[in-house]
């Protein structure tokens, strides 16, 4: 009989939105490197594994030598979906993930259709159920993340359609970030916006994820986390006063119907807190170590899981310091380095967690 072996940790990568040598002389922008330059950013931070984004059409090429060059796989990609709309984009995203060499393509479905209106569980679930069918031939799973403006903006839905999906037979992938929750621990408009303020009144609903039974719990025992996205978050933290709203200006993750109200001249979202220590000037807000807690919380909770379970589902990690303005657009701290402080991390607390571990 085999000897047990130890769990591996899972490939890191960084988002390529992340890949921005910012700094007080040039602020965090919306306007990105080239392909080329964030691979080259990516791979000398010396921390990463591979660079997650999805290419447009005419970049397969470029990613392709990009990969070559920097030695740096491709094994993740998202995309945005409005149904009533987005439908057609879904085979075609899955085929350019798949030139690429990603085996995960990560699906944030709006919380709203392209005329406006709510849509419901089930019409969730049979558009994953359409991009497994789609996909799987490809080899390239789809995964359904936690995410601000899409279906799952209220956590509660998740567990559901996860049943959902698991009835008809198929595995179904959940794609953990779970600052879209932290940030609002705290916030009663951001709480209200998603109808959670009352059942996290009562404590039906634990969104802490230092406490016993938290919703991280919940999905690490359903077994369906399959990819980790790590953006450090504050609860109730400071929105992004450095990057005013402009409705028409259309920005990626902020849908033409939201269900957050995105007011001409108000801040971006709180959905992003500096993981390191800001030098004076680099952050718009006061800084405190203490407010990283949960960020810190959930990486040991999912490492600790995927270490001593051996059905762990774990299969990506990437980090998430990207800059959009509800995020880190306009400030001042290098951004890449912000998403190589939070490799760093990862790496260590999976150092400690599998030294202690069992071989499974």
């Amino acid at each position: 009989m085999p000897s047990p072996k130890a769990a591996a940790l899972p490939p890191i990568g960084c988002n390529g939105r992340g890949a921005q040598a910012s700094s007080p002389a040039a602020p965090v922008s919306l306007v990105e490197p080239s392909i080329e330059e964030q691979f080259r950013l990516v791979s000398e931070a010396g921390v990463f594994d591979s660079f997650d984004r999805l290419p447009m059409p005419d970049q397969v090429d470029t990613y392709l030598a990009c990969i070559e060059r920097w030695k740096l796989p491709v094994g993740t990609a998202s995309w945005f979906y409005a149904l009533g709309r987005d439908e057609p984009l879904l085979s075609q995203k899955l085929q350019l993930a798949a030139k690429v060499g990603a085996t995960l393509h990560n699906i944030m479905v709006h919380w709203h259709d392209a005329k406006g209106r709510p849509i419901d569980d089930e019409e969730v679930v049979d558009f994953y159920l359409r991009a497994y069918d789609l996909g799987m031939p490809l080899g390239v799973e789809p995964t359904l993340e936690l995410h601000v403006n899409m279906w799952s903006e209220d956590p509660r839905r998740v567990a559901p359609v996860a049943e959902a999906v698991r009835r008809r037979g198929v595995p179904f992938n959940f794609t953990l970030d779970y600052s879209h929750v932290i940030f609002k621990m705290g916030n009663e408009e951001e709480l209200r916006i998603c109808g959670l303020t009352d059942d996290v009144a009562s404590g039906k609903v634990e969104l802490d994820p230092r406490r016993p039974g938290s919703l991280v719990d919940q999905w690490l025992d359903m077994g369906i986390v399959r990819w980790l996205q790590v953006r450090s978050v504050a609860p109730n933290g400071p929105r992004n006063r450095w990057s005013v709203l402009d409705p028409t200006q259309p920005v990626a993750a902020v849908p033409t119907h939201s269900i957050f109200e995105y007011r001409a001249g108000e801040p971006g979202r709180g959905i992003l807190y500096p993981f390191e220590k800001p030098m004076p000037g680099e952050w718009h807000s006061s800084w405190d170590d203490s407010a990283l807690d949960c960020t810190r919380a959930v990486v040991r909770k999912v490492l600790a899981h995927h270490a001593r379970r051996a059905d762990s589902r774990l299969a990506a990690i990437t980090t998430e310091m990207i800059n959009l303005p509800d995020y880190a657009h306009n400030a001042r701290f290098s951004l890449i380095g912000q998403n190589a402080a939070i490799a760093r991390h990862v790496r260590q607390v999976w150092a400690e967690e599998s030294a202690t571990a069992p071989a499974r």
